[in-house]
């Protein structure tokens, strides 16, 4: 008996830490962040909690005046209303933020002249700037005051650590069988190991289309509204956001009902406008350099590297713990008129569930005529 009672405890201990293996071990800082007993508690993974230094300017920032930078140098096309000291300045803050050191500002120049073109990561880079004072110009309801830099992504890195591109299919996952898992079912980090859709990017984050798994109603009604499909989708970019910011549901949603706007947080609505911001980046930018990106920077089905929300929070729900880099870079906030203005949405207060829906291009379904 003794035996058998030893190796059954065996057994349960064994398939406890089987369990266990799905959840995430270390020590958590719980916050509470609403009355007690609403559920709003904030839990915090400690271990996740990385250190993201912020670099010093390379020197002083030197103002605006002075000769105009497309005055000085041939070829400027964004930053030519930029004083040549502002200019010369950035151009150094780029330089440490992105190039390998061995390479510095033949990264992206030709030494012998340049002004050309020729290398691509010059042509990617004035994309990206002009992406960035889109986003400091138009998308202030996401970024606020504090603004992005090329930083904010790259943090030292040429290609930045956290992009996506359409997901191939798994290492030895069949294709054309009753056994293909359509995408889901492997544990990935995109979805905080989670076997939901481990690919909800190219829906939400790549094409334009909104999310509509939200219903007052246990039941389907007679409008054509979610399926099980697009709900897990749903679901795989929410796990997603959470594990990007290292925050838990609560942080936006109140549990009494996730689809009221009414109870939520206020950072509902920044993340509402962070979906949207990401997707215009990634549809407007990042996506149009198909044709300069070589085969090497590019996903397994010859689409760019995109962005997500990891690309900049990488475990803080503020990237860089909230401070602003920006304001020692005002050629960043929009000094020039290159950056092409967005029309930024507005989210309707309460969507309005019985609206006549349409379908997107990729059966998700679009927003209410008269919501969000």
């Amino acid at each position: 008996m003794i035996r058998v009672a030893t190796i059954t405890k065996a057994a349960l201990a064994g398939s406890l830490m089987l369990v266990l293996t799905g959840c995430e071990i270390g020590p958590k800082k719980i916050e509470q962040t609403g009355f007690r007993g609403t559920g709003g508690d904030q839990i915090t993974a400690v271990n996740r909690l990385v250190d993201q230094p912020v670099p010093a300017p390379p020197y002083e920032t030197p103002d605006d005046s002075g000769p105009r930078a497309g005055e000085t140098y041939q070829n400027v096309k964004v930053l030519n209303n930029v004083s040549a000291e502002q200019f010369n300045h950035l151009m150094a803050a780029i330089t440490t933020w992105i190039a390998p050191p061995e390479q510095g500002c033949n990264y992206c120049h030709n030494p012998e002249n340049m002004a050309s073109d020729e290398v691509y990561t010059k042509v990617v880079a004035r994309r990206m700037l002009q992406m960035t004072i889109n986003i400091n110009q138009n998308w202030k309801p996401h970024v606020k005051e504090t603004g992005v830099t090329c930083y904010t992504c790259h943090k030292g890195n040429a290609v930045p650590k956290n992009v996506w591109a359409m997901a191939d299919a798994p290492a030895g996952t069949p294709i054309r069988t009753m056994s293909n898992k359509h995408g889901q079912n492997t544990p990935a980090a995109t979805v905080a190991f989670t076997s939901l859709p481990y690919d909800p990017f190219t829906t939400y984050l790549g094409a334009k289309n909104n999310i509509r798994v939200q219903s007052a109603s246990a039941l389907r009604g007679p409008t054509p509204g979610p399926s099980i499909a697009k709900t897990e989708k749903t679901y795989a970019l929410m796990m997603h956001m959470s594990s990007a910011l290292n925050v838990n549901c609560t942080y936006c949603h109140n549990t009494d009902s996730f689809s009221s706007w009414d109870n939520s947080r206020p950072q509902r609505v920044g993340a509402w406008y962070g979906i949207r911001m990401v997707g215009d980046i990634n549809n407007k930018y990042i996506a149009s350099l198909a044709s300069v990106f070589p085969a090497n920077r590019k996903g397994p089905y010859g689409d760019v590297l995109k962005a997500n929300c990891t690309t900049c929070h990488q475990g803080l729900n503020k990237p860089l713990g909230g401070v602003s880099m920006v304001k020692d870079y005002p050629a960043l906030m929009g000094t020039t008129a290159a950056a092409p203005a967005t029309a930024v949405p507005l989210p309707a207060a309460t969507p309005t569930v019985s609206a006549p829906v349409t379908a997107a291009a990729d059966g998700n379904v679009a927003a209410p005529a008269s919501g969000q």
